[in-house]
């Protein structure tokens, strides 16, 4: 997990748009350098570090003898370098596993580069001799990139926009500054005056298709085409397993959320295996008693973790509002609220422990349907596509949440339920078998682990908590806390004028009014990052939260 930045065509001095590379120095406390790009004085590379792999080489922009003319800047962990190296023969010069997409390059150009890429990704890959710059973001879009391109062709690029807000430019007050989109790569022409025109934005990979990669993954072959239940249950755990095994690559010591228990418990089977030789670090957090607590202890006991409970109360929470907003970049009402806690839990690791590598069970929900609203789908054909849509907007919001309260401090982000293998195979399965069942959302996947031993039945088979409810007692939820200190704090005639206000995405209670101020503080006039906000489908929510839904409360009161 780093942070990269690279502008290309500045009209200021790049010693004044050098500060704006400084508002993410919080993704690499390790080291940061400042390049710029030989024959274009107005271009330029910002790179901060925090060192996994390779510690002595891995300082970006990453350039090798044998590509002169290329330069690379990357955040993300590519974890197929070794098995591409043997196939076609490629001879590193570093253990970074980054440089292979160089080689790629080198090899087939930008489209096969990008969809060899088993991995998370943003990168900036610029070709001098050929005067091309080139933007690519992995599938589900787990690492993040922004980026702004004006008119007169001055193009700025970071991992998170509060990098490129503040850029100088002669010919634009306000440039837009927008997410660039997950599983795409875009060419653009570099000019010798170091400006750029994009030419073309090509989709590299739909999360439905299986990788291109696949090919050369350490998996054999899996029984296809059979949806015998039997052989799919199988092929389910041998792809999660695999998906967790590959991101164990790391020079830093590893450590887990609890909150994704089935990561977990596999991630420590797997730590035996290969015997690291130091204890899995676990964590939760939550108030006093809180459901997601107790299941912790659970889960800790049963796996034989290192177990740290991380507990805050409702002043804490508060308190860290702003901060989180501003890590954020979003004022989504059910990220703002989930978030708090990850930020919490990610200060706690970064302050008291050694765990830098943090796997968490990120787009579970998502992928194998485990939000509660999707016991009200209309068919399994509708439960799938809502799957999919969910997927696809994931870097809008639970994927954004996990980057930036990590991000923030120091902390790389690992995520095995993103898989491209394991989500492709998944979407794959008939729509009947991987709909809710018996009352329980991710049937499938529990069903799937349930003779393993890994987890106990009542966790494995635990109803689906969220996030920003689990953390708090089941008398008094996160959300009705939040609300109740947040009715104190906007008027009523704020929010009656709200619309007004903020005719995009208009606040349409006290706590989302609250939640926009803050953000207009920090990003004024960039609501448009977020489209729309995040609720649940089929039911007449007027919350985010599960716990307003009726299935979670004839399932508590059961």
């Amino acid at each position: 997990m780093c942070g990269i930045w690279a502008l290309f065509g500045s009209d200021e001095c790049l010693s004044v748009q050098c500060l704006s590379a400084m508002k993410i120095a919080h993704r690499g406390p390790d080291a940061f350098r400042f390049e710029n790009v030989n024959g274009f004085t107005n271009c330029c590379f910002g790179f901060h570090r925090l060192a996994v792999v390779d510690q002595l080489y891995g300082m970006q922009p990453i350039r090798v003898k044998k590509f002169p003319y290329l330069w690379l800047c990357y955040n993300g962990e590519i974890y197929n370098f070794k098995q591409l190296q043997k196939q076609f023969g490629f001879e590193y010069q570093t253990l970074v596993d980054g440089e292979v997409i160089l080689h790629l390059y080198n090899r087939g150009g930008i489209e096969q580069t990008a969809s060899m890429l088993d991995g998370v990704f943003a990168f900036i890959l610029l070709d001098t001799t050929n005067r091309k710059v080139f933007l690519a973001r992995d599938t589900y879009g787990v690492r993040p990139l922004f980026k702004v391109l004006t008119d007169d062709g001055f193009l700025g690029v970071c991992s998170e926009a509060k990098g490129l807000i503040n850029l100088k430019h002669s010919t634009s007050l306000c440039p837009k500054v927008e997410p660039f989109l997950p599983g795409h790569y875009e060419v653009l022409d570099l000019k010798p005056s170091g400006k750029v025109a994009s030419v073309e934005l090509v989709k590299f990979h739909s999360h439905k298709d299986e990788p291109l990669h696949t090919a050369f993954d350490t998996v054999e072959n899996l029984p296809s085409g059979s949806f015998d239940l039997e052989t799919v249950k199988s092929n389910i755990r041998i792809l999660f397993e695999n998906a967790v095994r590959k991101r164990l690559m790391a020079h830093r010591r590893i450590g887990c959320l609890l909150s994704g228990n089935l990561v977990a418990a596999v991630l420590l089977k797997l730590m035996k295996e290969i015997n690291i030789n130091y204890p899995l670090q676990t964590f939760a957090i939550g108030m006093e008693n809180s459901p997601d607590l107790l299941a912790a202890r659970k889960v800790a006991a049963h796996i034989g973790s290192e177990h740290h409970e991380v507990i805050f109360n409702s002043e804490e929470g508060i308190q860290a509002i702003e901060d989180v907003i501003f890590s954020l970049e979003t004022y989504d009402i059910t990220t703002v609220r989930a978030s708090i806690g990850m930020y919490l839990v990610s200060k706690y690791i970064r302050k008291k422990t050694d765990s830098v590598v943090i796997f968490s069970g990120e787009g579970s929900d998502e992928l194998t349907q485990g939000y509660i609203y999707f016991h009200k789908a209309p068919s399994p054909e509708e439960a799938a596509e809502e799957s999919e849509r969910l997927l696809k907007e994931l870097y809008l919001f639970d994927v954004l949440r996990a980057d930036r309260t990590t991000a923030a401090h120091g902390l790389e982000l690992r995520v095995p339920f993103l898989d491209h293998r394991f989500t492709s195979y998944y979407l794959s399965l008939p729509a009947e078998l991987r709909i809710p069942k018996n009352g329980i959302e991710k049937y499938l996947l529990r069903q799937s682990f349930e003779d393993s031993n890994l987890l106990p039945k009542e966790i494995l088979w635990r109803p689906k908590e969220a996030f920003s409810d689990g953390i708090a007692s089941v008398k008094k939820s996160w959300f009705s806390i939040l609300q109740d200190y947040i009715d104190q704090q906007v008027d009523d005639l704020l929010l009656e004028k709200a619309a007004e206000k903020y005719p995009f995405n208009p606040p349409k209670t006290k706590e989302s009014y609250y939640y926009r101020q803050i953000f207009e503080k920090h990003y004024p006039g960039r609501s448009s990052w977020l489209p729309h906000y995040w609720m649940p489908r089929w039911v007449k929510a007027t919350d985010p939260s599960a716990r307003t839904l009726k299935h979670y409360k004839s399932a508590t009161q059961e």
